[in-house]
């Protein structure tokens, strides 16, 4: 008797675990529910115009409830196969095992082969289906809609000529409707009907329809503005950014050290702005590197010595957007941004449910490409509203789809067809782009003189935290001639177990965290560059600390064209050293730049350096205040959703002086050419007050025209140069005036002395070089210690 209950209750549970009858009973029900499911709502999930199929239930006649009561026939059957399940568990406690026993035997013969996979396959279509069926169910009044109004569901696609492209449109989406989720999202249906009010309502290819009551669509409300309040404390801040990876760590981490020099340059900075009124932008900040979908490369490289400038100026960019008092919402994957954005469900290939809900778009480029996938057509329409975080910039060349797939300008980065100033740099590079910068922590007055009394004269701490950049050609030498004066450290990050490969007389230190990095450098005479990297914050930090940066001469200079690391990238500029915003923008005693293969200027140079007394040095525009001046004049005056003015009418001309009549006027004894101050100027920003207009020689950059005079070219005042008048004014003798699209017009050719004016205002370039034409270059002053900005932009 026991063996037979022992056997029983083992047959029981073999039966319960394995719910052999379950799954012959959820399959039968399983495709009972599949078939009905198909047969009543087949024509809602077909590619096909209603009406092809017998089985079609027509939406035209279908309303909610008849619909909802099919689901809930679905969800009637669900509850009877919990109640087949229940009483088959309550089998366990009966002694009637002889059932038991048969019915395993007869499951066991019908037993098919990977039931469980084809049941988990039907429940995911039926799940699908229900997803679908909801989804129909929001837009069904869209058809009843039109059957009442005798359209009957059929519809013609109307023959405006204001609207050409209707008709292959809807063609298209008759063929490619059930491609992606997001047309039966607003409504789609395989009718022509909900194709023409897609079309024309969601997007812009087709007429208003007639027997549309638009009246009832949504309006959005706009809400009220808000003016922005300079805030003091990064707490909520932190709270946004953040920790679930270690990148963001380090963000939160700079983000404390720097709190309190933040909240010293906000008090500042409230009080200049008091009496100005700042309107509270909308802003998303979508980290598109530190995504997964990006491979989020850097966040693993943190705490091994990995590249940690574009984190230090995410870090600042958020800090001052949060500082200068602005709506700020954070986004460090795509989920978050679809999200953010109201992006419909699909795969992107239609436009955002509504307006965009920021005014402003700060990523990078990994981020450009994530919104291209996820916002459709919409990226095309708000792209005005997107500002691109670009370590070393991108030229117009570049950026012009057309122009650089036919010129060879093409890359794997640029070809955004934005305004190029929509790309903020680290440094200020080209000033085709805007300069978004960082910021270096400051020396209060007490610090500075603790540092010169804390410097060790002959202490030398080497730029490289990853043990390759030691290894770069010719080092050794260099190396060799700087023991002989000097005590060599390093901050190499290694392995307990594999020490990296430096000479033996360095002292490696390790990777550092940040502020034993700057007690370092506050002990240090000389921080020394070995071409590599390029470009980053740390000989910014090392000369705030007091230390002279020593850093190799590129000859020949390093470009797209010749070195590997620059290859690909969107520009074409020319690095003659390792560092040149410190080589031209700083300089001696600060900065020295020498060749290291030329073993007596390196010794002669050391020597120098010894006996040099050099004190802490910060560029404003590096500091927290001249980051947040700068980041405000941009937000509050750069709009590319509307363009600046435009040169004024020939209406206009009866006003100007000279003859020809020209609104520009040549300074006395000087070949500069300005704005006649008693000549109306359009309305723009930098405002047309700045403006000095050059003729730049043969073979010259108008960046190199306008540093050679001590200014800046300014992109913006390009359209305003554009002119017959400009030529004219500069006394430049045209023999013809033509119009193309070239990246280095306007210009005058030298030998034929034609003119020629831009005619794509996006390739409006002041990195562009010809040596066959002489550029016009619109130039501008600068105020000290901040390039960014003009002596009238604020």
């Amino acid at each position: 008797m026991i063996a037979l209950n022992s056997d029983c209750m083992t047959m029981v549970r073999r039966c319960l675990l394995t719910f052999k009858p379950f799954r012959i009973f959820v399959a039968g029900i399983g495709f009972f529910s599949l078939c009905f499911l198909m047969t009543s709502l087949g024509g809602q999930f077909s590619a096909k115009r209603l009406g092809d199929s017998p089985f079609t239930i027509r939406t035209e006649v279908l309303g909610g409830l008849e619909s909802r009561g099919v689901l809930r026939k679905i969800s009637d059957m669900l509850e009877i196969i919990l109640k087949r399940i229940d009483a088959l568990a309550k089998l366990s406690n009966t002694s009637e095992s002889h059932r038991l026993e048969e019915l395993s035997s007869a499951l066991d013969r019908f037993q098919p082969v990977g039931l469980v996979e084809r049941i988990q396959a039907i429940a995911q279509n039926v799940s699908n289906m229900a997803v679908r069926v909801e989804q129909i169910l929001r837009h069904t009044l869209l058809v009843i809609s039109a059957g009442r109004d005798g359209m009957a569901g059929h519809c013609e696609v109307p023959k405006d000529p204001g609207y050409p492209d209707c008709a292959s449109k809807v063609d298209w989406m008759r063929a490619r409707w059930t491609s992606d989720p997001c047309y039966a999202f607003y409504g789609v249906d395989g009718s022509d009907c909900s194709f023409l009010v897609y079309l024309s309502e969601v997007e812009w290819f087709c007429p208003p329809l007639g027997w549309r009551n638009h009246s009832s669509q949504p309006t959005v409300s706009s809400t009220p503005k808000k003016q922005a309040v300079v805030r003091s404390d990064l707490g909520p801040l932190l709270e946004q950014v953040g920790s679930g990876k270690e990148s963001l760590s380090f963000m939160r981490r700079r983000m404390r050290r720097l709190a309190m020099q933040w909240a010293v340059a906000a008090r500042r900075l409230d009080e200049r702005l008091r009496s100005r009124q700042r309107q509270q932008k909308r802003v998303l900040v979508h980290v598109g590197f530190l995504t997964e979908e990006s491979g989020d490369v850097f966040s693993p490289k943190v705490l091994k010595g990995g590249p940690l400038g574009e984190m230090v100026q995410w870090a600042d960019i958020l800090t001052a957007l949060h500082v200068l008092g602005h709506n700020l919402k954070i986004s460090v994957s795509v989920k978050e941004l679809q999200g953010f954005l109201g992006v419909p469900p699909g795969r992107g290939s239609c436009p955002l449910r509504g307006p965009l809900p920021f005014d402003l778009i700060y990523t990078d480029y990994h981020g450009l490409q994530q919104m291209k996938q996820h916002m459709g057509l919409s990226l095309r329409k708000h792209k005005c509203h997107i500002r691109v975080i670009d370590t070393f910039g991108t030229e117009p060349a570049y950026n012009h789809e057309e122009y650089a797939t036919l010129h060879g300008y093409r890359t794997n980065w640029g070809y955004w067809n934005l305004n190029c100033r929509q790309y903020m740099t680290m440094f200020p590079h080209t000033p085709d782009n805007s300069f978004m910068g960082f910021v270096a922590e400051e020396m209060n007055q007490t610090e500075r003189l603790n540092i010169q009394r804390e410097k060790v004269n002959n202490m030398a701490v080497v730029y490289g935290k990853e043990a390759n950049m030691w290894k770069l050609q010719g080092k050794d030498k260099f190396l060799t001639i700087l023991h002989r004066y000097m005590d060599i450290h390093g901050t190499v990050y290694y392995e307990a177990q594999r020490p990296p490969e430096v000479p033996a007389f360095v002292r490696n230190h390790g990777l550092l965290p940040q502020h034993e990095l700057q007690q370092l450098l506050r002990k240090a005479k000389l921080f020394v560059g070995f071409g590599f990297p390029y470009e980053g914050p740390a000989p910014l930090e090392a000369i705030a600390n007091g230390c002279i940066f020593l850093q190799p001469k590129f000859h020949p200079p390093r470009s797209s064209l010749n070195n590997e690391f620059f290859r690909g990238k969107p520009m074409s500029r020319e690095v003659s050293s390792q560092h040149p915003y410190a080589e031209q923008y700083i300089g001696r005693p600060q900065v020295i730049t020498v060749d290291y293969n030329n073993s007596e200027e390196v010794e002669a140079v050391i020597r120098e350096v010894l006996k040099a007394k050099v004190e802490p040095f910060l560029p404003y525009e590096y500091t927290c205040e001249g980051m947040l001046e700068r980041v405000n004049a941009y937000i509050q005056h750069q709009d590319f959703c509307h363009l600046d003015g435009h040169f004024p009418s020939a209406n206009d001309s009866k006003l100007w002086p000279g003859n020809p009549p020209s609104p520009f006027v040549l300074l006395p004894n000087s070949t500069v050419v300005v704005w006649a101050p008693n000549v109306t100027a359009p309305a723009c920003w930098p405002p047309l007050s700045a403006l000095r207009l050059l003729l730049a020689r043969e073979a010259f950059s108008c960046v190199k025209t306008c540093q050679d005079s001590g200014l800046v070219c300014e992109p913006a005042f390009f359209t305003f140069i554009n002119n017959m008048e400009a030529f004219n004014g500069l006394d430049v003798q045209c023999e013809a005036l033509e119009a193309e699209m070239n990246h280095v017009f306007p210009a005058v050719a030298v030998e034929r002395r034609e003119c020629f004016l831009q005619k794509e205002p996006l390739l409006f370039s002041c990195a562009g070089v010809s040596t066959k034409h002489r550029r016009l270059c619109p130039c501008r002053d600068y105020l000290p210690g901040q390039v960014a900005l003009c002596r009238d932009c604020l």
